[in-house]
């Protein structure tokens, strides 16, 4: 597993945002720190990844659940006086 994670911004991100990962807000510096148009985390970020056609029977008849660790990343930002939240960022191993 990566040491780091990567996390590429929408091109229309303007330089000035909130970062929150699973809701909680990160800080510049001890959390992330910013390269260019990515933000790399000091941490992996884990990724539940795609679910194979046995756990989806079992979740379907019931049988199971996925309790997998699934951490989101997203992007809160204004835009013309309002609000926006980017989300569905992808996190990707830091090379």
């Amino acid at each position: 597993m990566a040491e780091r994670t990567r996390v590429d911004l929408p091109d229309y991100v303007p330089e000035s945002f909130e970062v929150y990962i699973n809701g909680v807000r990160q800080v510049e510096g001890p959390d992330f720190r910013r390269e260019s148009r990515s933000l790399v985390f000091p941490r992996p970020l884990a990724q539940e990844g795609k679910l194979g056609f046995w756990r989806w029977t079992s979740m379907w008849l019931g049988i199971a659940g996925t309790y997998r660790k699934h951490e989101t990343v997203d992007i809160a930002y204004e835009e013309d006086g309002r609000r926006q939240v980017a989300t569905g960022l992808v996190p990707v191993p830091y090379e």
